[in-house]
């Protein structure tokens, strides 16, 4: 009888315990829930984006990032590291980052993907030669936990030289249609002479304010 007295006594602990467990649980979800709202409505407020410029080497996220901010586009050197723009743009706060695209940088993209809105992903049009690698890279990124969510805008960059592959080209090489985890939209532009760059960022923009300017 004693022995039965423990078991029964032993049970009860255990499930005392699990639905002390449980309580903690539901109250770690309320907290981390209401501090989500809470960075939510904050940033709501200060309607701040932030949107970061990948692509392999040479394939002009810098000139479109001066493009976009309106500076002279004479002397573009090689990004060895990275270059970040503060702007206002259709009333929205954008911070965006263009990292270096060379081969030996590429591992350290991972260091700027903390709270990524929108992934801009930039391709020269007219180099054929590299597209597979350009696929291959844009399709790690997007198995990245940090870049999860994030609206991605592929910039077929370059239109303006001859031979370079038009957008729908560009979906088809890089097989954007299989692409089901980010919203995403692919557009022809040239950097150089801001053809259709504007819309594009316009896009952009407005898709990553829908989803996170929007309170649930």
């Amino acid at each position: 009888l004693t022995i039965v007295k423990q078991f029964i006594n032993k049970i009860l602990q255990v499930s005392i315990a699990y639905e002390n467990l449980n309580k903690y649980c539901l109250i770690y979800l309320q907290l981390k829930m209401g501090f989500l709202s809470v960075l939510k409505k904050m940033r709501q407020k200060e309607k701040e984006m932030r949107i970061l410029l990948l692509g392999l080497d040479n394939a002009g996220k810098t000139t479109i990032l001066k493009r976009f901010n309106g500076e002279s586009i004479d002397t573009i050197s090689p990004t060895l590291g990275f270059n970040i723009k503060t702007l206002e743009h259709n009333g929205y706060m954008l911070n965006l980052w263009d990292v270096g695209g060379q081969k030996s940088l590429r591992s350290y993209w991972r260091n700027y993907f903390e709270s990524t809105d929108g992934l801009v992903w930039v391709v020269d049009s007219a180099d054929r030669m590299r597209l597979e690698s350009c696929k291959q890279e844009l399709r790690v990124l997007l198995q990245e936990e940090r870049l999860a969510g994030a609206t991605l805008l592929v910039l077929a960059n370059k239109q303006d030289l001859p031979g370079a592959l038009s957008a729908n080209d560009i979906k088809d090489v890089l097989e954007l249609d299989d692409i089901t985890t980010h919203h995403w939209l692919v557009v022809g532009v040239s950097a150089v002479t801001g053809e259709k760059l504007l819309g594009a960022m316009d896009w952009l923009i407005d898709d990553i304010a829908k989803r996170i300017f929007t309170l649930d």
